[in-house]
């Protein structure tokens, strides 16, 4: 019963993670300590949810620097002091000699990374410069990438491992836009930002491929506040950056960032 009103929280699709999540909490209240993959914002939200329910257990989250958006977990009972644990996360650097290297993007790079037979969950946040890419990993998986990424979008590339210390993490760059639009629904923005019909967004929201703030949302109706970040599966994201106001026909305005 217990874990049906725990259910009740959470969108069905997010069931499978809760009690994965529950079972780490569990173990740790009886003296287990668990280091967790990376997880998205949305996950570290459900594992704090619920160690927060048992006061025998902590968590320590670290994904390779402050800012982090995706991080690692060190689910251990409260008595364990997590300061110098070892948080099991690696860098690497791609560059080239390629000119075409400052053409690549954030998307082609996780694609040669996943490419290679490797998990999401296995891969931190991804950091695209001109002159090439920082990118946090598993340290178990650090060696297999090292050796095994040599191209990124049919470009020659080289690999390095760099102590953590050396990370650059680069600001998101965010492509801004002004939209007026006739309410702060869902549907209404999404079509707007990616210029797709009304029709056309109902159906990917509907079969549950947008979120918002990493949560699953199948209701187009959805009101849309300033901060709120959302995706659309095959689209990319972008997030509210501030809603500007109303206008004297009652449109909002509204300035979007999309993540290039």
């Amino acid at each position: 019963m217990m874990q049906e009103q725990l259910y009740a929280h959470f969108h069905p699709d997010e069931h499978r993670f809760v009690d994965k999540a529950s079972e780490w909490v569990e173990r740790a209240g009886q003296h287990t300590v668990k280091l967790t993959d990376f997880l998205d914002p949305r996950q570290i939200f459900i594992l704090t949810t619920l160690a927060n329910r048992n006061p025998d257990v902590q968590v320590r989250f670290d994904g390779g620097h402050p800012g982090a958006e995706r991080k690692r977990a060190l689910v251990a009972p409260d008595y364990r002091v997590l300061d110098d644990e070892e948080m099991g996360i690696s860098l690497i650097e791609i560059t080239s000699e390629d000119e075409k290297l400052k053409e690549l993007d954030h998307g082609d790079f996780m694609g040669a990374i996943l490419g290679l037979g490797i998990k999401r969950d296995k891969i931190g946040d991804i950091y695209v410069r001109e002159d090439g890419c920082h990118f946090l990993v598993a340290s178990e998986i650090a060696d297999y990438i090292r050796l095994n990424l040599s191209q990124v979008h049919r470009l020659h590339v080289r690999t390095e491992q760099l102590p953590l210390d050396k990370l650059m993490a680069t600001e998101t760059k965010l492509d801004e836009m002004l939209l007026s639009v006739a309410s702060l629904r869902l549907d209404g923005i999404v079509s707007d930002v990616y210029r797709l019909s009304r029709a056309k967004v109902l159906v990917p929201i509907k079969a549950g491929r947008c979120k918002v703030n990493w949560k699953q949302e199948e209701d187009p109706s959805k009101p849309l506040k300033q901060g709120d970040v959302v995706s659309l599966q095959g689209f990319g994201r972008f997030k509210v950056l501030e809603v500007e106001g109303v206008t004297k026909k009652g449109r909002y305005r509204l300035k979007i960032g999309k993540y290039a």
